[in-house]
């Protein structure tokens, strides 16, 4: 293997022009609304059963309104992260919320399945650039050599989120019916949307050059800012292996409540709570996989794309492993250790992507590793394990899923030879 050994020195031209003290206070609020995002997201699973019961639906229709706000986000992630790197990042996040949080409202207020569609599809078109958009804000703030770190607790509040919107729905719901909880995911998104308007600005998060000169993250783009986006073999092989790798990521959340019924005869209740707290094993993975990267790659930048390669091969292989074993306690703990280390890839994935892209065009490079994820990872996913399962049952289909790690950590393997070089070309 080649590892490149290129210079310490920050792979962009542009350093951070704020504070401290103030990029954590944009970090706090661009990671508040990321939550506030998958919580209204999410609530709705937590009320299918009041829905089923109250309109009469089918799980299709009831599955119908979570894919909405998926397909959305696939189809409008890149050309509406174009247009956050054009307008600017800060005021973009900010309609998106207002946006999301009155649609989540309406929500509540919505008289039969085709009022409350609607409303979901307004979620999906609310929310589509915002985890791309954000994460561009989130890494403009800081210097380069936290990238890794910042991505991986950033996209970490995906998860968080999500738990979040679950069980939180699910006690309002119980408390005061579906509707409030709707209402209160609707009011935590607006407020937090309000403060942020009154905090962040584009004009206190550009960036300056090596001289001092102020340098905007958003306007036209250069042909040579745009070619970055795909032109180099490393980018490429990120994009592609960390949408691989987030293919068992997506697995286990959907499938380890169905594993947990049937394999250790829990009932469906607490198996959603079970799996719900390897989720948030993975979530803290995120984050430690960051923290790994920018520790080992401070005077060595070439040391990232092997990281992933290595988080790729020992995920995989524990998870492998994993389910060869009888269920026991043996096998939950090595399911939770091969969830925590598979999903430390977005961290080290994430700087390599933000690392060989253009400052002016990081919204776009995070749509971009936003559609891969989900065509190659999140989306197929769940559902390619499920056919699997029909044919070799659940166990038998989690045993087969982790070779999708092998096949990204072939492609972090192939970055790893040509990153050094491709990277000191970044302009």
């Amino acid at each position: 293997m080649t590892i490149a050994h290129v210079s310490t020195e920050a792979p962009s031209a542009a350093s951070p022009n704020v504070s401290r003290l103030y990029a954590w206070a944009v970090f706090a609020l661009t990671f508040g609304l990321l939550m506030s995002d998958y919580m209204s997201r999410q609530v709705l699973n937590a009320l299918f059963p009041m829905l089923k019961s109250e309109w009469g639906l089918s799980d299709a229709e009831l599955g119908g309104l979570s894919s909405i706000v998926a397909l959305m986000v696939g189809f409008l992630t890149v050309p509406l992260s174009f247009l956050a790197d054009r307008i600017g990042r800060a005021r973009s996040l900010f309609v998106m919320a207002v946006i999301w949080s009155i649609a989540t409202a309406a929500c509540a207020l919505a008289r039969n399945y085709q009022e409350l569609f609607i409303a979901r599809f307004i979620i999906g078109v609310g929310e589509a650039a915002y985890g791309s958009v954000g994460v561009a804000v989130v890494v403009s703030v800081f210097p380069s050599s936290m990238r890794a770190t910042l991505v991986g607790a950033f996209m970490a509040g995906g998860m968080f989120g999500s738990v979040l919107g679950v069980s939180l729905g699910g006690i309002v719901a119980s408390s005061f019916g579906w509707r409030w909880a709707f209402g209160a995911m609707a009011i935590f998104g607006l407020l937090l949307a309000v403060i942020y308007l009154f905090t962040v600005t584009d004009r206190r998060i550009q960036s300056t050059d090596r001289s001092g000169k102020a340098e905007k993250t958003t306007g036209k783009f250069t042909t040579t800012a745009l070619k970055s986006l795909i032109g180099s073999r490393s980018v490429l092989a990120a994009y592609a292996g960390s949408g691989l790798q987030l293919f068992i990521c997506a697995a286990l959340p959907a499938w380890l409540p169905s594993f947990f019924n049937r394999s250790y005869g829990v009932e469906p209740g607490r198996a959603a709570v079970l799996a719900a707290v390897f989720v948030l094993i993975g979530a803290v993975g995120m984050i430690a996989g960051g923290l790994v990267s920018d520790r080992l790659s401070r005077k060595a930048p070439g040391r990232v794309p092997p990281f992933a390669m290595a988080v790729c091969l020992l995920g995989g292989g524990l998870l492998a492993a994993a389910f060869q074993l009888p269920a026991g306690v043996s096998q939950l703990a090595l399911i939770g250790l091969g969830l925590f280390v598979a999903a430390a890839i977005t961290g080290p994935a994430g700087a390599m992507v933000a690392n060989l892209t253009h400052l002016s065009v990081h919204g776009a490079a995070f749509a971009v590793l936003t559609l891969v994820n989900n065509f190659l990872g999140l989306a197929p996913g769940p559902y390619v394990t499920g056919l699997l399962a029909d044919e070799f049952g659940l166990t038998g289909a989690l045993q087969i899923v982790p070779v999708t790690c092998l096949a990204a950590a072939v492609l972090f393997w192939l970055a790893s030879r040509s990153y050094g070089r491709e990277l000191a070309k970044v302009p």
